[in-house]
């Protein structure tokens, strides 16, 4: 891909980016000369891998474990990104999980805490964290990773995932009004069906692609790369305009 000259040189913290769409987005950045910090929960490999490729292009980057539904993990992952890069300029959110398909009747409290924790308390441990980095550098910029399910509610047995990528786009908003004076603008991205990850791969059967597919305008499913190339659009924009906005990446499919 061509490299953004836009992004060269920026700090960039990307949460579960070696694996799915994180991956990609992971590798978009180090291909714009920007330095990263990947966090992984269990894709060490990928991760160390991606940490090789941006050190051999000239970039700083760090792997980093850790389990964002805990407090203390989040707060030090974000403690050892500033420790190798130095600061932080982009913070990309893109950590969550469906877990299981679990309907109403079947829902457990643990299994709706558990979700909760994975894609909305997480992303706020995070956020609270990096915020104050992020504030001492002229527009800069979060994007959340959020999801056509918190739109259109998702498919069966998508409860608790859908009300907390719905979440998402609440906190996006209000977010945006919080620390908009403080420079920093904040974003989300909203990926309809996204094939060759391990969410679809684990979630998705190819009946139910195959029928979602069918109904998509532009007749395709998306891949993790489409995802990755808007990400990067928005935190582009350095003097935009655009905060607090939602941006839809699924070919067309959409219902409030």
């Amino acid at each position: 891909m061509n490299s953004n000259n836009k992004l060269t040189g920026k700090n960039v913290l990307i949460t579960a980016g070696a694996q799915g769409i994180g991956e990609s987005i992971t590798q978009h950045f180090i291909d714009s000369g920007a330095n990263v910090a990947i966090h992984y929960f269990s894709s060490a490999d990928t991760a160390d891998q991606l940490v090789d490729y941006a050190i051999g292009k000239g970039q700083k980057a760090a792997a980093i474990s850790g389990d964002l539904t805990k407090e203390a993990d989040a707060n030090a992952m974000v403690e050892k990104t500033i420790e190798v890069l130095g600061g932080l300029d982009i913070l990309i959110n893109n950590a969550g999980s469906l877990v299981a398909r679990r309907m109403l009747n079947e829902m457990e409290t643990d299994f709706w805490h558990k979700v909760m924790d994975i894609n909305m308390t997480s992303m706020m441990f995070v956020t609270r964290a990096a915020a104050p980095y992020l504030a001492k550098n002229d527009n800069s910029s979060i994007i959340n990773l959020a999801s056509l399910a918190g739109r259109k509610g998702g498919h069966p047995g998508s409860l608790a995932y859908a009300t907390s990528k719905g979440a998402i786009l609440t906190f996006t908003r209000a977010l945006s009004t919080e620390l908009g004076p403080k420079g920093v603008r904040v974003n989300a991205v909203a990926p309809g069906l996204i094939l060759g990850t391990s969410f679809h791969n684990t979630h998705t059967t190819k009946e139910s692609a195959d029928k979602t597919t069918a109904g998509i305008p532009i007749k395709r499913a998306g891949n993790a790369a489409d995802v990755a190339r808007a990400v990067l659009y928005l935190v582009s924009e350095y003097d935009g305009f655009i905060t607090g906005a939602t941006l839809d990446i699924n070919g067309g499919v959409y219902n409030m």
